[in-house]
């Protein structure tokens, strides 16, 4: 009996280790198998698609030829570059300087000025287009400005600047702030020995130790024009681009062999500027040791009173872009009549044939939000938290990358050509409310991913050990350890699900139905169709929901750490 005795509680041991280590292996299946059905095999199809004809026969590179002899190509390229290299040379310079205010000087209310700068985040990219319309459109407030500029028209490459540099700019300062952060004072200190001015300082020292944030932020600005459909859409008046010419040969003309070839075509910077990135993180190397001692600026009126002036006017600038926008939703008829009215967000709702588009944002948004937190923070888990399947796992987390890399409008090409297949069993997806949480989900799947790996990382690996010898489950360890101290990180990727959702554009504008409209795509209807106040008062619909939700999350989030985070104080 005693030998009995020793071997059942072993055997229910071992079985229990078998039964957690099989549904660990399990998770990274499924992780693999759900990014390669709704990210992979998509964009296989779009890379299929583009050396097939009209009819699905193989035809080689007969399109790539096509498109490229076609006579709006090359301007296309040549707008599309010129678009996106004067956004970064404008966004990136203007984000540095900024983010050196904030973190290399001593600018009073800093708190107040990074809140402003991340506005922008809260609205869809077609908002700043709107309001650079209102504000130096023909009938601009600030139409007169344009001459001294030598500029007859704010339509064209002019607008589409401006407006995108609006839109990517709180991008750029994130990355330059962090890059800004640290930094060894002992080096300032061994400069100020020696007796070195401020400027060499700057460009010995300084500019040196930010050059990998300066170059992932021109990435990031650079891959965020080049992608950008709405802007040119809104304010780009003739001037074509290469997203363009994607809406245009799959809406306008329903050729998806040359849409798909666009959409190759636009896949290929996005893909070098991600390997270029990956490659300078991997080369960066740590700004404080052991022995550091944190950098913490000194006050210095001259600088300080320069750069909070120049903070001041970029603050304005942001509100008055943003409140451009929100103002013109609320006039009658702008510029002659400026009374007080609701009929544009009443037309936007409902007149303009628009059913339901903003209970459907909402819908989306909550699902994306919802479903995308607990998908992305399980499968960070399974990876990082969990052993066995190592095949898989560098698939696992390549595609889980992946989407980083991959510009909306070319997923959204992707999931019309993947999901719209003849005898695809996953057809009737399309046109749904699913296809588009799905799509949502992939598209921003890479930023909350990591974000969920970090926090992941920073809980030491014997919880999970102790917990195993414990003969404690390890669905008990995660909802009982890892959620509550990881609780942060969750409602920071939920809100991050939440809100992109409200605002995105590019892959949904192929996706909905006539039953799923989205706000975000309501306001290029309502644009196109010159009801410009009822597309200013869509947009900044987006922005108040967003704010809202934003408000709330941080509400919730400081409840939660109250009641659950209590071991983080002293």
């Amino acid at each position: 009996m005693a030998g009995v005795g020793a071997f059942v509680p072993s055997a229910v041991s071992r079985a229990v280790v078998w039964h957690e280590s099989l549904i660990a292996r399990g998770g990274v299946v499924l992780l693999t198998l759900a990014l390669g059905l709704f990210l992979a095999l998509p964009l296989g199809t779009i890379l299929v698609r583009s050396v097939q004809d009209r009819a699905g026969e193989f035809v080689g590179l007969d399109n790539f030829s096509t498109y490229l002899a076609s006579p709006g190509f090359a301007s296309s390229l040549a707008n599309t570059a010129a678009f996106a290299g004067l956004t970064t040379l404008l966004t990136v310079p203007l984000a540095f300087l900024f983010a050196y205010a904030m973190q290399r000087a001593c600018t009073p209310w800093r708190g107040l000025w990074r809140s402003i700068a991340l506005i922008p985040i809260l609205a869809p990219s077609l908002l700043p287009a709107l309001s650079f319309l209102y504000l130096f459109g023909n009938q601009g407030w600030l139409n007169f400005m344009l001459a001294w500029f030598g500029l007859d028209s704010i339509y064209g490459l002019p607008g589409m600047v401006l407006a995108m540099s609006f839109a990517s700019l709180p991008h750029a300062v994130m990355i330059m702030m962090a890059a800004l952060a640290l930094s060894d004072a002992r080096l300032y200190e061994a400069a100020d020995a020696l007796g070195t001015s401020g400027p060499r300082k700057f460009f010995t020292i300084t500019l040196p130790g930010a050059k990998y944030g300066l170059i992932s932020a021109a990435l990031v600005v650079f891959t965020m024009a080049v992608s950008e459909f709405g802007v040119p859409k809104v304010i780009g008046g003739n001037v074509n681009v290469l997203a363009i010419d994607i809406y245009k040969q799959v809406v306008g003309q329903q050729n998806f062999a040359i849409g798909a070839v666009v959409a190759v075509l636009l896949l290929v910077p996005a893909l070098v500027a991600f390997v270029i990135d990956r490659t300078i993180e991997g080369k960066q190397k740590a700004l404080l040791s052991a022995r550091s001692v944190p950098y913490a600026p000194r006050p210095q009126r001259l600088r300080d009173a320069l750069l909070l002036a120049y903070v001041l006017l970029l603050s304005l600038a942001m509100l008055l872009v943003m409140g451009m926008a929100v103002f013109g939703s609320f006039v009658q008829f702008w510029p002659y009549d400026l009374s007080f009215t609701l009929r544009h967000y009443i037309y936007g709702l409902t007149e303009a044939g628009i059913d339901n588009a903003y209970v459907n944002s909402l819908s989306m948004a909550a699902w994306t939000a919802l479903i995308g937190t607990a998908v992305t923070f399980a499968g960070a888990y399974w990876l990082e938290k969990t052993k066995g399947a190592r095949a898989l796992r560098p698939i696992a987390q390549f595609q889980a990358l992946l989407p980083m890399a991959v510009p909306g409008m070319v997923l959204g090409i992707g999931y019309i050509l993947f999901f719209n297949a003849p005898g695809n069993p996953l057809g009737f997806l399309y046109g749904t409310l699913a296809i588009l949480v799905l799509s949502t989900i992939v598209h921003f799947y890479s930023s909350s991913h990591l974000t969920a790996v970090t926090a992941l990382k920073s809980l030491d690996s014997e919880f999970e050990a102790v917990s195993a010898s414990l003969k404690v489950p390890f669905y008990k360890t995660f909802w009982r350890v890892t959620v509550p101290v990881c609780l942060p990180a969750v409602l920071d990727i939920s809100r991050y699900f939440f809100v992109n959702a409200m605002t995105t554009i590019s892959a949904v504008v192929f996706l909905y139905g006539p039953q799923t409209t989205l706000v975000s795509v309501s306001i290029l209807q309502l644009d196109e169709a010159g009801a410009l106040g009822a597309a200013a008062a869509m947009a900044s619909l987006i922005v108040f929901t967003s704010a809202a939700v934003t408000a709330v999350f941080f509400g919730l989030e400081w409840w939660l750490i109250r009641r659950t985070q209590r071991w983080r104080g002293r």
